[in-house]
């Protein structure tokens, strides 16, 4: 939470001319309900559920229509069907790490400004904990990029040219045969 999944994602879609999908809004729009009712009415349980069917659905269709920048919430990384899910599907994955302290505040401004009253907010001691639990899961991913004091703009800058790299150098690879 707070690491500029969104904003990133939406800033690095537009540079890369792509589209771009929150997991969590396709989540609500399946449920046809906000993502902290169903926590709040339903459990976690049944959120992870309707968390993991919406990642299988937008999974396949990555397959067939790859250019889209994808913003998965903070938790589903951490879920070991999801983990899974992502894996095998071979999507280059990016984690957007910054110190807790400073993620912890950013919530916060947004919570505070959305009126949103989420508990893992509570205590900056609860939050940093929750961090460090899910950060081994998070540098699974295929690559980290620090957000810390930089602009949405300013990332989606680096990341686009990071990807062009990754693509780039996959390409390549393709031409010579090689198994990437």
């Amino acid at each position: 939470m707070g690491a500029g999944k969104s904003s990133v994602g939406k800033a690095l879609a537009a540079q890369l001319r792509w589209t771009f999908e929150d997991l969590d809004e396709r989540i609500e729009r399946r449920e046809r309900r906000k993502v902290h009712e169903i926590f709040r009415d339903s459990g976690e349980a049944v959120f992870r559920r309707a968390e993991t069917s919406a990642l299988e659905e937008l999974l396949r269709e990555l397959q067939k229509r790859p250019k889209k920048v994808v913003a998965v919430g903070g938790g589903a990384f951490v879920q070991p069907d999801n983990s899974e899910l992502i894996a095998a599907s071979g999507v280059p994955t990016i984690f957007l790490d910054a110190p807790a302290e400073e993620l912890w505040l950013r919530c916060r401004s947004q919570a505070r400004k959305d009126g949103i009253e989420r508990p893992l907010l509570r205590s900056v001691v609860s939050f940093r904990e929750l961090y460090d639990d899910r950060r081994p899961h998070y540098l699974k991913a295929s690559s980290r990029q620090e957000t810390a004091g930089k602009t949405v703009d300013q990332v989606a800058v680096e990341l686009a040219n990071a990807l062009g790299h990754h693509f780039r150098m996959q390409a390549r690879s393709r031409k010579r045969g090689d198994e990437n």
